[in-house]
């Protein structure tokens, strides 16, 4: 099973927007986890 070159060029750079927003807000969800636990102990 062989991709398409063009279905490949149009979904990388909107697989790489999704992954570093993913990145972004997932630091961001674990430092407030984070401090949600740290405050309850």
């Amino acid at each position: 099973m062989d991709l398409d070159t063009r279905v490949v060029i149009v979904l990388a750079p909107i697989a790489i927007a999704a992954g570093w927003a993913v990145f972004n807000i997932g630091a961001a969800a674990l430092r407030q986890i984070q401090g949600f636990l740290n405050k309850e102990a």
